[in-house]
């Protein structure tokens, strides 16, 4: 069904409905009206990294992860996964008359936002800092999801719109301001992307002030660009509670009614919260007119009638239950595991293990046998999950070596009862360490450390980081294992950036593995990956700092040394760093077809052709990137990504890819705003950034040439 018709047959639905049924329907809870057949509809889902908080779903990597894998196709695979098994549950549970919270077919997911700052504890939600990133990963999701049927298949929300990234405890509250450069070259080309590449069908505000306006009734982002530059068509939701955060917090207003009529009347259609229910009040009051809240609910019930709520039948009305979970859906989620992993350090190529000259392996650490470990937050709930020492003893069984294993220390300084510590524990993991050839030491967070500020959805009043320090339990725990002098194997289970300079320095360190919260089958992926059944290959979404002592206050939204397209200094591991087992050169780059028109916002930007050959003797599978310096004063410090692709390769294989480097790379914006042209532009194709950092870590080059 095309948007005309859905629009039309809403308008003539919604006619029938008195002033007061039209402004019911524009709360995320909305009621029944059975005179005209419409039965109550929650709008509230997620699907972050699988179908969340209703029940068994295949649990993917979180975002943070998946953002790892630079794997567009990926995302293309995953969506369609996600929206089958959302259908199936939706089927199900309207088959059984239950049309509550998490049931829907709208699913306010991905989260778009861009991670500043490493601090911000629902950065593991995004991913990653780099727009061109973001981007070229949501949209494949976003249109997999919603796919290309005679009817939606369930709807995408990009969120949260549109300069939000903590910090979580003043959200509520916090005016970010951000200059009109910053505003068009980092918060807003994602947002962009999602509405006019992917067709998004909902946008949802943010909780804070952007520039002294609400982001749930903020003109400039809401009137002027995102339904005026940007001619979005779909329905903007709030967050949750945030109109009520205009009177209570942000003191815009004076009371719900104001609230809710500010807030309607600068185009938020759909009130996550309680405050629309002050609607009719407004409408009473003279604050909102019948014209602006029939306008709302179209939109609303054009997003129904394009989910194929009120047809007779649609095509995906037969999955069922048997659709979710399959084994093809688990060895997908597999497969994002293994491709999230970043190899930050591999001493002497210590990685792969040979299990045949492995007798004993200690496996030590608060989040070794952790399940919250594996699935971050917004997650729904596997039908089994392997842990890291699951995967492990799995290994162990098959190729024959013993498994030694302690947690050490729990993951923070005091267990749930309070209490101290017992230093036995530490004493366990020292011998332990003393008996195995080699430890496996899994640290890191949980949503209970880092995540959303009072999710009461997750059940865990969480939030920001202080700072990238591991927990004290932690370091006790470090320097224990460090000393007695076993090789170390560092698995850092997080969704953000840590101080890992210790491990990185460290002689005992042999090797470091970033696996983020990798998902139910996460813990089978790290163990093949360790033992070399699998090959790392993800890159690092987001700089690794070595420390917080250059980097600005986390509420100044300023671009200054933040990310890796603006920092002056050298990172601990830059962005789009990762090492893999195998050796994939990169012999040639150049240009292929080129018709950069830098006046036309139609030019097809260039194609770059590029040879690669696979000289070592594993399956290789890389990541080829593109970055881009536009000859230009208001272009970015450092290179920016441009472009990027997975490349596969066999032993001995040469390979020749192709890859798209759009026209948009090529522009820049200037103080106010505005994209403009640069004066030629210097191109690197690499395995990595093309910095001396990159460079020395990989012990790979960048091929480098000019258009």
């Amino acid at each position: 069904m095309n948007r005309e018709l859905a629009s039309k047959l809403a308008e003539e639905l919604v006619d029938k409905m008195t002033v007061e049924e039209a402004a019911m329907q524009l709360r995320f809870d909305a009621p029944a009206i059975p005179r005209l057949g419409i039965p109550e509809y929650n709008w509230w889902n997620e699907c972050l990294h699988g179908v969340a908080r209703a029940g068994m779903a295949t649990v993917f990597p979180q975002a943070i992860g998946l953002g790892a894998t630079f794997d567009k196709e990926l995302f293309t695979e995953m969506g369609e996964v996600i929206s089958t098994e959302a259908r199936a549950k939706y089927n199900e549970h309207s088959r059984n008359g239950d049309r509550d919270i998490y049931k829907g077919l709208t699913f306010w997911t991905p989260n778009v936002n861009l991670f500043r700052d490493p601090r911000w504890g629902r950065g593991q939600e995004t991913y990653g800092e780099d727009p061109t990133l973001i981007s070229d990963l949501a949209v494949p999701f976003i249109k997999a999801l919603q796919g290309d049927g005679e009817y939606m298949k369930i709807a995408a929300c990009a969120k949260h719109f549109a300069v939000h990234s903590g910090p979580e405890a003043t959200r509520h509250f916090f005016d970010a301001t951000a200059t009109k450069k910053d505003l068009y070259e980092t918060y807003l080309p994602q947002f962009e992307a999602c509405v006019r590449d992917a067709e998004v069908e909902s946008v949802m505000g943010a909780y804070n002030r952007t520039n002294g306006e609400p982001c749930c009734a903020n003109k400039p982002l809401m009137v002027d660009i995102l339904r005026g530059k940007w001619d979005f068509k779909g329905h903007f939701v709030s967050d949750c509670w945030a109109v009520r955060d205009f009177h209570e917090n942000h003191k815009v207003t004076s009371s719900p009614e104001e609230s809710a009529a500010l807030a309607i009347n600068t185009g938020c259609d759909l009130n996550c919260g309680c405050t629309y229910q002050k609607l009719i009040n407004a409408y009473n009051m003279g604050l909102v007119t019948e014209e602006t809240i029939r306008q709302a609910a179209v939109r609303l019930f054009t997003t129904r009638y394009l989910l194929g709520m009120f047809a007779d039948k649609t095509e995906y009305d037969d999955l069922s239950y048997a659709d979710v979970c399959t084994d093809e859906n688990l060895e997908l989620a597999y497969k994002a595991a293994v491709e999230s992993m970043v190899l930050l350090k591999n001493s002497n190529s210590f990685l792969p293990l040979d299990s045949s000259k492995v007798k004993t392996v200690g496996v030590i650490g608060p989040n070794a046998d952790s399940k919250a470990a594996l699935v971050g937050n917004y997650h729904g709930t596997a039908s089994g999950y392997t842990t890291v020492l699951d995967g492990i003893r799995e290994v162990g069984k098959k190729d024959g070596f013993r498994v030694l294993y302690t947690e050490g220390c729990h993951l923070f300084e005091c267990r749930p009862d309070g209490l101290s510590l017992a230093n036995h524990r530490l004493t366990e993991a020292k011998i332990i360490a003393e008996h195995s050839d080699v430890v496996v030491l899994c640290l890191g967070l949980d949503e209970t450390l880092e995540g959303e500020e009072g999710d009461t959805g997750n059940q865990y009043a969480s939030g920001d980081k202080l700072d990238l320090k591991y927990p004290q339990s932690q370091l006790n725990l470090i320097e224990a294992v460090l000393s007695v002098g076993t090789p170390v194997i560092l698995v850092s289970m997080t969704g953000s950036a840590m101080d890992l300079c210790e491990f990185n320095s460290s002689e005992n360190t042999k090797a470091v593995i970033q696996a983020w919260y990798p998902g139910s089958e996460g813990g089978r992926a790290l163990a093949d990956v360790i033992f070399g059944y699998a090959n790392p290959s993800g890159k690092l979404p987001v700089t690794f700092y070595k420390n917080l002592d250059n980097m600005p206050e986390f509420t100044d939204y300023s671009m200054k040394e933040r990310t890796y397209r603006f920092i002056t200094y050298e990172p601990l591991y830059p962005f789009g760093y990762g090492l893999t087992y195998g050796e994939c050169n990169l012999l040639e780059a150049g240009i292929s077809a080129a018709n950069v028109n830098y006046s036309s916002a139609t030019a097809e930007g260039i194609n770059i052709k590029a040879v690669v050959e696979n000289v070592g003797n594993k399956e290789v599978s890389e990541v080829l990137q593109v970055y881009v310096k536009v000859n230009s004063q208001y272009e970015v410090v450092n290179p920016k990504l441009a472009a990027f692709t997975r490349v596969d390769t066999e032993p001995g294989e040469k390979k020749t890819v192709e890859i798209k480097v759009p026209y948009k790379a090529f522009k820049v914006i200037d103080d106010e705003g505005n994209t403009v042209n640069g004066n030629g532009a210097d191109i690197y194709v690499g395995f990595s950034q093309p910095d001396s950092l990159s460079a020395k870590l990989t012990g790979k080059n960048t091929v480098k040439f000019s258009v």
